[in-house]
């Protein structure tokens, strides 16, 4: 059990943390209890357990294009062609397996080695000829939606056969009740077993370390809510399928980033070019492999989308799904800047995207209103990583 004193502890440590501009994931907390409450208020079907599934379902598709966008940000750079890289991967998918007639997984495998050779592209560009991320994912955004229309040919729009294992996962695999409770419990202590670990670590370093008490807490609350919101979902169909394969690439690629060196270098890169270099940082190959990465994820989102629709079009990947993406990526908390943010922020701003859609939907509003209100959440969130960041400088933790 925990002692006032320990409690005391890890309010005081984090009071500090925020007034040293440290505020993680706060805002964005905030900002989904505030949205969930005001569209509550409007509307009690809301946080029905039938539209929170719908919403998980939705987060999906878009939540791993935004977490490429994480990964491009993080090195000070931007991609603003993830929405076309992933309508073609979409039309990839569907003209070699309906068209085409090829085994399923060699058509994900041809749309996948599609948004890779893309992100090549990019990073080839970028590192040779040191063109502007800007200009060369804009030029890449016209020529590949052009691309996407070429390769659906004059149909414009293939319909995926429902009985395809790929849409039965996007569309109609839920994880029975006692499966997520078990998975739930599992994930939590893998969780707290490698906070515990990297605290030893760091104590046997002689380096400041996390309190045993501060991970208990933390793995409790985490539990608990976990343990909540499956039986929550459960009131309905569950949790989908496809949401949890969305969480596994968050946690895989917040590993990536936390735990090995080339996270560590990508984070490097993204506070100082120049010092990342002096360290021995192969910057170049940071750049391609980013690159590479972002339009991957793009092609996995482009695929999800189609799966979930069971069709391409001329429309996948276009409207408002390169915007959102990269909207997701900032208001979850990365830092336009670089060098700040986690693969999390693509997971907690997409759910920020996605409630604001369903809840205008619900309300019977113009989707003229969704970007509106999109645009101004996406204001607010670059003033608050504007003034941290000033915050940080002025404490000394820029």
């Amino acid at each position: 059990m925990l002692s006032g004193s320990s409690i005391r502890g890890l309010l005081e440590g984090f009071v500090a943390r925020i007034r040293g501009g440290d505020l993680g994931a706060l805002p964005v907390v905030l900002g989904i209890v505030v949205i969930w409450t005001v569209f509550e208020a409007l509307n009690p079907a809301f946080l029905s357990s039938e539209n929170l599934v719908n919403l998980t379902m939705q987060c999906a598709a878009i939540g791993t294009i935004a977490l490429g966008v994480v990964v491009v940000l993080l090195v000070g750079e931007i991609d603003l062609s993830v929405g076309s890289v992933s309508g073609l991967a979409a039309a990839v998918l569907a003209v070699t397996f309906v068209q085409l007639q090829w085994n399923l997984v060699l058509s994900l495998v041809a749309a996948l080695a599609i948004g890779c050779l893309v992100g090549l592209l990019y990073g080839y560009l970028f590192t040779r000829f040191g063109l502007p991320s800007f200009v060369i994912t804009l030029a890449g955004l016209l020529g590949f939606l052009g691309l996407q229309l070429w390769v659906l040919g004059r149909t414009g729009s293939i319909a995926i056969p429902f009985d395809s294992w790929i849409v039965q996962f996007a569309q109609q695999l839920f994880l029975p009740p006692w499966a997520a409770y078990a998975l739930a419990v599992v994930s939590v202590g893998v969780y707290a077993w490698s906070r515990v670990r990297h605290a030893q670590r760091r104590a046997a370093a002689n380096l400041v370390s996390q309190g045993y008490a501060s991970i208990a807490v933390r793995s409790g609350l985490l539990l608990l809510f976990v343990v909540a919101a499956i039986w929550y979902l459960s009131l309905d169909r569950g949790v989908g399928v496809m949401f949890l394969f969305f969480l596994a690439l968050v946690v895989v690629m917040n590993f990536l980033l936390t735990r090995t060196r080339w996270g560590r270098s990508v984070y490097a890169v993204g506070g100082s070019v120049e010092a990342a270099r002096r360290a021995g940082i192969r910057v170049d190959r940071i750049y391609l492999s980013v690159f590479a990465l972002c339009s991957t994820l793009a092609a996995v989102g482009g695929i999800l989308a189609a799966a979930r629709l069971a069709s391409a079009n001329q429309s996948s990947g276009t409207g408002d799904v390169n915007l959102n993406a990269i909207a997701a990526a900032v208001i979850g908390g990365t830092s336009l800047f670089g060098g700040r943010g986690s693969a999390f922020s693509a997971l907690v701003g997409i759910v920020v995207i996605q409630s604001i859609s369903s809840g205008l939907t619900l309300l019977n509003l113009d989707s003229s209103v969704q970007f509106m209100v999109t645009g101004v959440v996406l204001v607010l969130a670059v003033i608050v990583d504007s003034l941290s960041r000033r915050t940080r400088a002025a404490t000394g933790r820029a």
